[in-house]
């Protein structure tokens, strides 16, 4: 994808509106600073921060102010395992005593719990309770602590593999699972395996030195206080360890958006097209919301370390909030117009989650987003579109025995098919096709046009090499 020098995203009325819209936010919900970005096409459009990178100081924080991200970590870490996946050093199905012998004793809750798996704890669907207050406060513990929680076992909230339960032990037991297989730290394979080969020299797992990085708060009483020291990189970490700026989250959304459409360009990242896609496909579903507020009905579920949302309004939405004591963060982007959000803060569980989808929306009511990219039209239909063009114009049983697979005059007899085309000639006379709407590679629609009146024509392709017309149906002009 593109993003010309004249997009509307570019325009400064819009620039303007998106500070606008972050200020308003920072007020709204007492955020004492944020940081945000904006991509499209490829590259940032926009960037800027408002408010103070701490209380009782003059500076403002930008898109390269480092902050906490938080739970946001949690899609770096998806795609080094991943990667690991790839190399054939472990699979998604692997249960994950078989890498993590420190969980042997663990006992399941019920007698026919299936074990825990990789994916299962990817995926949010391992049973382990919603532990965020918890889970938040333990950052810095050592390897030994971890070892020691791992012996313990676990208090289970659900039989694995039953419902979504946002659970960030689970995500301290895939670190241990990426460092036993590995052989390094999961911070090292981490570092190693995407944030040197993507260029995030502004990612770490450590806090950044000086005064540069923004510093978190709490709000008590009406008032913002400092936060207490953020706690140090320990094997907590995997869960929301990572410090990062809006510049290069904004480099890890286009990578991720780079998935997108499925082609043949080259595939040389250090994670592939179809990993990152993965990522970003539901693959446990949690309950549908409705917010009456303001009329917000999404339904969607967890991919693999990112939240994936079926949204009404933008259809397919990809990211991943993040809080801790002192920050909040939140990526969200539209892969299918390859549009994405980034906001730091820095107040304990910043609610910036809201402020990513408000500017979305608030880009889309300026008319600025990107139309969804359209289906690539494969040859397949186009040779489609032509032989039944042909066929509705001129009926030839030998075009059609050709064209149609073996099930469409079981489906309708050839007689009424061959009717049904002679009486559209009649009424429009001879037909020009228009041109292809692909919704997939093997099913689209077109306009049929004559001098008298059109018709538009849908139709499907069968799975068979080559594919033959197996469904067609014609409609009044303007029918989907």
């Amino acid at each position: 994808m593109s993003s010309p020098a004249d997009s509307p995203l570019r325009a400064a009325s819009t620039r303007q509106a998106i500070d606008r819209h972050f200020a308003h936010v920072a007020e709204r919900d007492h955020v004492p600073g944020i940081a945000y970005a904006v991509v499209a096409g490829g590259e940032v459009v926009h960037a800027g921060g408002v408010g103070l990178a701490r209380v009782g100081g003059t500076a403002r924080p930008g898109p390269d102010t480092p902050s906490r991200i938080c739970s946001m970590t949690k899609s770096f870490v998806a795609a080094a395992l991943l990667a690991l996946r790839d190399q054939g050093l472990l699979s998604l199905d692997d249960p994950v005593v078989r890498h993590v012998p420190e969980l042997s004793p663990l006992r399941l809750p019920t007698v026919d719990s299936p074990q825990l798996t990789v994916r299962s704890l990817m995926t949010m669907a391992g049973g382990l309770p919603d532990d965020d207050w918890w889970a938040d406060r333990q950052m810095d513990l050592s390897a030994r602590g971890v070892d020691a929680l791992l012996r313990a076992g676990a208090t289970f909230a659900q039989p694995p593999g039953t419902v979504f339960e946002y659970s960030n032990f689970g995500w301290v037991m895939l670190g241990r699972v990426a460092t036993n297989v590995s052989g390094v730290t999961v911070q090292e394979l981490v570092t190693r395996t995407i944030l040197r080969p993507l260029g995030l020299a502004s990612t770490s797992w450590s806090s950044p030195p000086g005064d540069s990085a923004m510093i978190g708060h709490h709000r008590r009483d009406g008032a913002w206080a400092p936060e207490s020291t953020p706690l140090d990189d320990g094997d907590f970490a995997p869960m929301g360890g990572l410090w990062s700026t809006a510049a290069d989250v904004a480099r890890w959304m286009i990578f991720l958006l780079d998935a997108f459409p499925p082609r043949d360009d080259p595939d040389d990242g250090p994670l592939s097209r179809a990993s990152r896609r993965e990522m970003q496909q539901v693959q446990r579903a949690w309950p549908s919301t409705f917010d009456p507020a303001s009329g917000r009905l999404t339904a969607g579920g967890y991919g693999l370390g990112l939240m994936v949302t079926h949204d009404l309004r933008f259809g397919h939405v990809v990211g991943h909030p993040g809080g801790l004591p002192g920050f909040g963060s939140s990526m969200r982007w539209l892969p299918d117009r390859g549009v994405g959000v980034v906001a730091l803060g820095n107040v304990t569980y910043a609610p910036v989650e809201t402020a990513t989808l408000e500017c979305l929306e608030l880009l889309d009511d300026l008319g600025t987003l990107p139309p969804t990219a359209p289906v690539a039209v494969a040859p397949a239909l186009v040779r489609a579109r032509d032989g039944l063009t042909r066929l509705l114009n001129d009926w030839d049983d030998a075009l059609a025995d050709e064209l149609f697979a073996a099930n469409v005059f079981a489906d309708e007899e050839r007689e009424r098919r061959r009717g049904r085309a002679a009486a559209l000639r009649e009424r429009c006379g001879p037909l020009t096709a228009g041109d292809l709407e692909a919704s997939s590679a093997t099913a689209a629609a077109f306009g049929l046009r004559g001098p008298r009146g059109g018709a538009r024509v849908a139709f499907s392709l069968s799975p068979q090499v080559p594919p033959h017309v197996q469904w067609y149906e014609v409609g009044p002009v303007g029918e989907s």
